[in-house]
């Protein structure tokens, strides 16, 4: 038996960054993973368990956050109109201090929750409290990659702490959840602490999610300090003797460049445009980038500094910026665009092989786009309607791991009202700003 059969769906493939689509197809999941795709009427309906009927949706791959911090969630709209420095030193690190371990369950929920909603089902997230995190990801049904933050103020001990933390949650949730070692950044974990990172992840088996390089200004204070840009730092500090995923790397110089790409172990970027904008942060060459075989993938980053978890806006901002910063109208191309956000999206995440396309044999996270709303009209151009004019509320459903998450925007694993009373009552002591309460100081 076929245990889901998506119905006379009209399916998105990618190949050689060329957007196809397969118009009327059905797609049969048998357990979490995709079992077929053939021309509808091939797959019998009667054989499988649940039909789920897709008539004039698109079928694609479920999105893939790469880099983001979830719970941030709860101080949307509270770091408005400043730099990056105003913004780490007189807003979220005072907010922060705010924090405690359940509020980020429920932060989580009501990330999640909005995630969902946009059709992602796959998130790469680096904060604190990440058991609650994790559990928070178990109820909604979705995957992530969890990395506990570290702050080289805070001692050494956190290594332990996030070694274990790795141990628990790794494979856990039948496998949607995996854990990472999460030092945060060079600018606040000195060489010794991110040696011992490094050292730490290799004894575990663990990746490294880590911000690197995040502005120029970053970069030239890393020069003057330590006579090393950031990358080089990382470099000499071990940390890409592991999978790692470098969260921004604006700041990254030429050289940098050719560490990156001459690396053996899998190293990605996550690129998260609305950040930049926001906060003035700067741009960088995603071609260049990806010429030389560096992976980039897309990322929401905090909705403090984002306000939407919504890779529709960044795949969008992706191909404009980059069309505006090298003067090309014809670089960045709809199918370039859309295989950075699901194909090479998988690869930063570390799982390449298995998600971020619909095919024969790959886990089963499936979204379902309503593409019949009056600004896809005329529809003629599907790939072009998807990286352009698509928004978050065209997802109608949404599959992860063989199970339906979100059907026909009815959420079915997470509840809306009960997320929202219980963060409500928190929110006055979360919203606190006192200057004498701060996890970090910002300092380039």
């Amino acid at each position: 038996m076929i245990d889901l059969l998506i119905h006379k769906a009209d399916v998105l493939r990618l190949r050689d960054e060329s957007a196809q689509i397969l118009v009327d197809h059905d797609i049969a999941l048998r357990g979490n993973r995709i079992d077929s795709i053939a021309p509808a009427g091939a797959i019998d309906p009667s054989q499988a368990r649940t039909v789920l009927d897709a008539r004039d949706q698109l079928a694609m791959p479920g999105f893939i956050n790469t880099h983001a911090h979830v719970p941030m969630a709860l101080w949307r709209g509270l770091g408005e109109d400043v730099n990056i420095e105003s913004w780490f030193n007189d807003y979220i690190w005072h907010l922060e201090a705010n924090l405690e371990p359940e509020d980020v369950y429920w932060g989580m929920q009501l990330g999640l929750l909005e995630m969902i909603e946009a059709g992602i089902t796959a998130v790469n997230d680096h904060y604190w409290h990440m058991d609650y995190a994790a559990r928070a990801v178990e109820k909604a049904g979705t995957r992530a990659l969890l990395g506990q933050a570290m702050f080289g103020a805070g001692g050494m001990g956190q290594i332990d702490e996030t070694a274990a933390f790795v141990k628990r949650w790794d494979g856990a949730a039948g496998g949607r959840i995996r854990a990472m070692m999460a030092p945060h950044a060079p600018y606040t974990c000195d060489d010794e602490f991110l040696r011992a990172s490094a050292q730490m992840a290799e004894r575990i088996g663990s990746g490294i999610h880590i911000h690197a390089a995040e502005t120029r200004a970053q970069t030239q204070a890393s020069l003057a300090r330590r006579g090393q840009t950031p990358i080089e730092v990382l470099e000499d500090c071990g940390i890409f003797s592991v999978p790692t995923v470098l969260a921004h790397a604006l700041g990254a110089t030429p050289g940098d460049l050719e560490i990156l790409a001459d690396l053996r172990t899998p190293v990605g970027i996550a690129h998260c445009p609305k950040t930049y904008a926001k906060l003035a942060m700067g741009y960088c060459n995603l071609v260049e980038w990806r010429a030389l075989g560096i992976a980039v993938g897309l990322g929401t980053d905090g909705a403090v500094s984002n306000n939407t978890l919504d890779l529709w806006e960044a795949m969008r901002l992706t191909a404009l910026e980059q069309k505006q910063l090298t003067g090309d109208a014809e670089t960045l191309t709809i199918g370039q665009a859309l295989g950075i956000a699901t194909v090479e999206s998988a690869g930063v995440y570390g799982q390449g092989d298995e998600l971020g396309d619909l095919a024969a044999g790959k886990l089963a996270d499936v979204i379902l786009v309503d593409l019949s709303g009056a600004h896809h009209f005329p529809l003629n151009s599907a790939p072009a309607s998807l990286v352009y004019n698509a928004r978050a509320s065209d997802v109608r459903t949404v599959i992860c791991d063989g199970q339906v998450i979100m059907r026909e925007r009815e959420h079915l694993t997470l509840d809306r009202d009960e997320i929202i009373a219980n963060i409500e009552p928190r929110l006055e002591r979360l919203r606190r700003r006192d200057n004498a309460a701060s996890i970090q100081t910002y300092e380039p």
